[in-house]
């Protein structure tokens, strides 16, 4: 389908992905470094799951909350980079519509799961060091399971109507979205008809989503960080630090790139096209890769069966 002029409505059937414009002659280049961390993210995210799967010892609800993450990380992933590198590799950015609201609405659905995921994360941290004694009390299975329910249930709910408002917009400028995936605002640019609702929402949602996400976070390790120096030993406060360590360096890799990156483009005027697009691609693919390596590293029992698996 080619592009529409400017004062036909459409309804369009499929959408042109162009890459990262700007970058045309060097998109075989680029894709190169993406596949490698593509590769990692599947390799270590699918060895991370295996390994928490299989090792019942593992079956405790930090471990669980990292598969769960693990899975977001994938589902993610797999979400938005194959069609990328098809861009890039094979100019193939042809994308029916109803391929892009899916795309769209899966890529939004990991990120507002991780955010929660990494809210669930605090609390487990919060429940291990401030009350110990009734961690197997206050979160058993049971817990486990109504908590992965309520983190797919809210990101449904809050992705679902973006879906809503994109089928409700008339189009009549072009098929064609600057980018390598599908994302709502991307979308609804393309829009003749007022965006202002979804602009709105968008917003809405971010603050008192992420913002509440954020919150909860920062007050789960206010008590952490308050009972960690009440312990009577440095080697307590160390050992009880140490344990929040891989899930601090997470929670910075999901939520500062995002915070540049909104903030990148709040100066948009000053810093070129090609290089908002560049972060937002790493955005998806950095934090993913990085995940399963920090809990590799930092978590012993995590590391011992990876070597033991390799």
């Amino acid at each position: 389908m080619m592009p529409a002029d400017n004062h036909t409505v459409f309804d369009p059937v499929t959408y042109i992905l162009t890459g990262i414009l700007g970058t045309e002659e060097s998109h075989v280049w680029i894709a190169i470094p993406f596949c490698l961390i593509y590769i990692a993210t599947i390799f270590g995210n699918s060895l991370l799951l295996f390994i928490i799967l299989t090792e019942r010892s593992l079956h405790e609800p930090m471990y669980l909350f990292m598969s769960m993450l693990a899975a977001a990380d994938l589902l993610l992933s797999t979400t938005a980079v194959p069609k990328m590198l098809a861009v890039f590799w094979f100019r193939a950015g042809e994308i029916s519509f109803a391929a892009c609201l899916t795309q769209m609405f899966f890529i939004h659905v990991s990120f507002i799961a991780e955010s929660a995921i990494l809210v669930a994360m605090a609390f487990d941290r919060y429940v291990a060091i401030c009350d110990p004694l009734r961690y197997t009390i206050i979160l058993t299975k049971s817990v486990i399971r109504k908590i992965g329910l309520s983190v797919v249930t809210r990101s449904f709910c809050i992705i679902f109507p973006f879906i809503f408002l994109v089928k409700q917009l008339k189009f009549c400028r072009t098929n064609l979205l600057p980018h390598t995936y599908c994302d709502h605002m991307g979308i609804a640019r393309l829009a003749c008809n007022d965006i202002t609702v979804n602009l709105w929402y968008g917003v809405a949602m971010a603050i008192i989503v992420i913002g509440l996400d954020v919150v909860l976070i920062a007050l789960s390790y206010g008590f952490i960080l308050r009972a960690v120096f009440r312990l009577p030993s440095k080697a307590a406060r160390l050992k009880a630090l140490r344990t929040c360590g891989s899930h601090v360096c997470v929670i910075l890799m999901f939520y500062m790139p995002s915070f540049f990156s909104s903030l990148a483009h709040q100066f948009g005027h000053i810093i070129p096209g090609y290089i908002l697009n560049l972060l937002a691609n790493l955005y998806m693919l950095i934090p993913p890769m990085l995940n399963p390596i920090v809990y590799g590293v930092t978590t012993k029992e995590i590391l011992k069966r990876v070597i033991n698996v390799c």
